[in-house]
């Protein structure tokens, strides 16, 4: 297998690319057929025992459901670690070769994957078959697509791509034990705000959301999955707004929402607005009254399921302080890592973040 892929890298560097494996091609003899996210029908080598991830969040699936110590090499842009709890689980992989620049704007890079020679390659990179199929192409390395799905938390697409995951690497045990403990959290969630009649919650608003970078409080959504998972009344939904949007700051304060998250990783740009602005703050009931707090960000090269989850806990603590009496938000962060990625990882996260969930000050 090594022989032949060092053939291929020679091919590839001389801009000839050899077919192997691929949609419609002829099987693989002593390979079995996977189906991954897009729906292709993959070849996988009987006992692939080397791996390698490329695009947003891909790595993090592979970590919640594989064995890492069978990684092969990491994208360049995973080699800062920083908002990542998997690399904090796994900092030894910060150490392997690099397979590509990685992040949203750049392509999988076919020369360095054929160095790193994985058995497979997974990715999220790729949104129709053929990209995928190209690069197939190009490696003669099986590629086998994941998906996070539209949501950030709870999304089918994530527990389809664990099983992939799982199939393709022989740990389908871990990924029943993984499923089965994102269920039981949605269900908690669900259960705990369930039986709350919608005038006897507060309004409650997410700013300085995460997205592609750092925002102001202009920066929020609708349809939002975090209050959606604990039922909260977000004003966004209330103005008819149901996806992510630069909020006009004069529509935020005719909505004046009771109570106010602010996304950790836009909390400095939101402190420098309130030194220019600060009448405008302060004419917001939640800052007012001292119901402005921070949660973690987890948007960092796709979504750390594992922080916005604890985001959700810890959200429902405040919006529902009796129905979340028993969670105490940090300890809920480091189970919650614990189960997914085997470290108690609270701490170090929130070290990154003003020391994590906390009510907030803006003339700190």
């Amino acid at each position: 297998m090594k022989t032949r892929r060092l053939i291929l890298l020679i091919a590839a560097m001389s801009l000839f690319c050899l077919p192997m494996f691929g949609c419609g091609s002829d099987a693989v003899i002593g390979a079995s057929a996977v189906t991954d996210s897009l729906g292709r029908q993959v070849d996988v080598p009987e006992g692939a025992e080397t791996f390698v991830c490329i695009g947003p969040g891909c790595l993090r699936l592979y970590c919640y459901a594989a064995d890492t110590s069978k990684l092969v090499g990491v994208e360049d842009i995973e080699k800062d670690g920083v908002g990542r709890p998997y690399l904090m689980a796994c900092p030894e992989l910060l150490d392997l070769d690099v397979i590509g620049a990685g992040g949203p704007n750049n392509a999988p890079d076919a020369e360095k994957l054929l160095v790193a020679g994985p058995d497979v390659i997974f990715t999220t990179y790729n949104s129709d078959a053929s990209a995928a199929d190209e690069l197939q192409q190009k490696t003669g390395i099986p590629v086998v697509v994941l998906s996070y799905g539209a949501t950030a938390v709870f999304d089918p697409e994530v527990e389809k791509s664990i099983k992939i995951i799982a199939g393709v690497t022989g740990n389908e045990k871990r990924a029943d034990e993984v499923i089965a403990y994102l269920n039981e959290l949605k269900a908690d969630l669900e259960s705990r705000t369930a039986d709350i009649d919608s005038a006897d919650k507060p309004s409650v608003y997410i700013g300085a959301q995460s997205m592609r970078g750092a925002h102001g409080i202009e920066s929020t959504s609708g349809n939002f999955s975090l209050f959606n998972a604990i039922g909260a009344k977000n004003v966004v939904d209330e103005a008819g707004i149901g996806e992510y949007v630069m909020l006009d700051k004069e529509a935020l304060l005719e909505m004046d929402p009771e109570i106010i998250f602010i996304d950790a990783g836009g909390f400095s740009l939101v402190m420098d607005d309130y030194k220019t602005n600060p009448i405008y703050y302060q004419s917001l009931r939640a800052v007012k009254s001292g119901k402005l707090f921070l949660e973690l960000p987890y948007n960092n090269y796709s979504t750390n399921i594992e922080i916005a989850i604890a985001d959700a806990y810890y959200m429902g603590s405040i919006l529902y302080p009796e129905q979340f009496s028993d969670v105490d938000p940090a300890a809920k962060f480091d189970e919650i890592t614990n189960v997914l990625l085997g470290a108690d990882l609270y701490e170090e996260t929130a070290e990154d973040y003003f020391g994590g969930f906390q009510q907030a000050t803006l003339d700190k």
